[in-house]
């Protein structure tokens, strides 16, 4: 049983671009899903679908991005933990490298980067930063 499900997709997706894979396969959640959807927008990623494992479970396939044979994310940190979770107001969000990658913040409409939190001015957890 995995703890912390979002701290795992992110290894996951780091271990992947390590290793140079095309590819990497992450068990599917609603949650995941809304994280992966930021992602694509913002052009972390080139794409994901979603392959049935059985009746009741599912997998994503995330097809990950590369420029000029690197990739095209540097780091997925896991901010908010089980133990210890972390929020923040819309002008509070921290923004990683001013600005440079994303927050991803968990709010009362949805999942969502630090720029449409702060267009919607709307706080909430503070899930993880990418860039």
């Amino acid at each position: 049983m995995i703890t912390d499900p979002i701290a795992d997709m992110f290894a996951r997706i780091k271990n992947a671009i390590t290793r140079k894979k095309e590819t990497v396969r992450i068990p599917g959640s609603s949650f995941k899903k809304r994280i992966l959807d930021i992602l694509k927008k913002e052009g972390y990623i080139l794409d994901y679908k979603i392959e049935p494992v059985n009746d009741y479970k599912y997998d994503f396939v995330v097809y990950l991005k590369y420029y000029k044979g690197k990739s095209v994310i540097n780091d997925l940190i896991k901010i908010s933990k089980p133990g210890r979770r972390i929020y923040a107001s819309y002008d509070n969000i921290p923004l990683v490298f001013k600005g440079i990658g994303i927050t991803i913040v968990s709010t009362s409409k949805g999942v969502i980067s630090h720029k449409q939190a702060y267009r919607e001015k709307v706080g909430g957890e503070v899930i993880g930063y990418v860039y």
